[in-house]
């Protein structure tokens, strides 16, 4: 029982963001979240969901052959058990990556693993949940993501990018919030400031809209 998990769903997409957008990706959306963002799409994760061993969630990840796959939530950081998970998962040769919201501690993840730490803005109503010291963890092939609701979470995002010069270190990751800051306006500050970082829009979304399991 130590090594099961709620799960959400398991589905097989493009990923929508990050350096691998566009690729088949395997994602495992785990249940609960410590969060209460502001703009969050994925409230359906916060409870509920379905209880399951390690080796079932691996053993219909596998019915995929993917390449890549990704744990994402809500907060899968929430479940201790998600670690041991990405080992396993990494140990059969899959590119592993996860989503967390940086509240929660990134320190015991499996190295092999790529993290997407999403620091939170000020827009997102959970900047004071930011745990800062998740910097300190992150590796080369991590990135660091902002998703944006208006220009002072921008400038907000600047000054932490800038002031830290995390671009030297990590890919930084740019993104709006889905129908609030126009995209267009985002990609125009980006580009009038010469900013190191990725502009990202959620190819998910283009795509396929709000539907679930997308």
């Amino acid at each position: 029982m130590d090594q099961d998990l709620r799960v959400t769903e398991i589905f097989y997409s493009l990923q929508g963001e990050t350096r691998t957008v566009g690729l088949p990706t395997v994602f495992i959306r785990l249940t609960g979240c410590p969060l209460r963002c502001h703009y969050c799409d994925t409230a359906y994760a916060f409870s509920g969901g379905t209880r399951r061993s390690q080796q079932a969630i691996v053993d219909e990840v596998g019915t995929y052959s993917p390449h890549y796959v990704t744990v994402t939530g809500g907060e899968p950081l929430a479940q201790p058990a998600v670690l041991p998970l990405m080992r396993a998962l990494c140990d059969r040769g899959y590119a592993v990556s996860i989503e967390t919201g940086g509240a929660l501690s990134v320190a015991g993840i499996d190295p092999r693993v790529s993290v997407v730490l999403d620091v939170k803005t000020p827009g997102s109503g959970e900047e004071a949940r930011n745990d800062y010291g998740n910097l300190a963890h992150l590796k080369p092939i991590d990135q660091v993501k902002f998703v944006l609701t208006d220009r002072k979470d921008y400038e907000w995002s600047r000054a932490f990018v800038m002031e830290r010069s995390l671009y030297e270190r990590y890919e930084i990751l740019l993104s709006p919030v889905a129908g609030g800051l126009p995209p267009a306006e985002l990609a125009g500050w980006i580009l009038a400031d010469r900013l190191p970082v990725r502009f990202q829009l959620q190819l998910h979304k283009v795509l396929w809209g709000d539907v679930r399991g997308r």
